[in-house]
């Protein structure tokens, strides 16, 4: 049991998410706002209203033509950073 647990911390810290935005540049002017993202897992949701998301950007689901990734810190479900 203790290793599904442990599993499971691995599997929240790689989630990711695809972040709708056209660009690393433009997400990152985001700052105070809420995230606007896809959920990607078939197993339940990934997003978390406080933490660090990873995620990025795909152009063939998006339509946006730039593709990227980025670290997003959310507090109270309200961008803070993006690296």
């Amino acid at each position: 049991m203790g290793g599904v647990s442990l599993a499971m911390k691995v599997w929240e810290q790689y989630a990711m998410l695809i972040f709708d935005y056209p660009s690393k540049k433009e997400l990152k002017t985001q700052i105070g706002q809420p995230l606007k993202y896809r959920e990607t897992s078939i197993f339940g949701e990934e997003y978390r209203t406080t933490g660090i998301l990873t995620g990025c950007n795909r152009p063939h689901l998006t339509g946006h033509k730039r593709e990227f990734f980025a670290n997003v810190t959310l507090f109270n479900g309200l961008i803070t950073a993006v690296k």
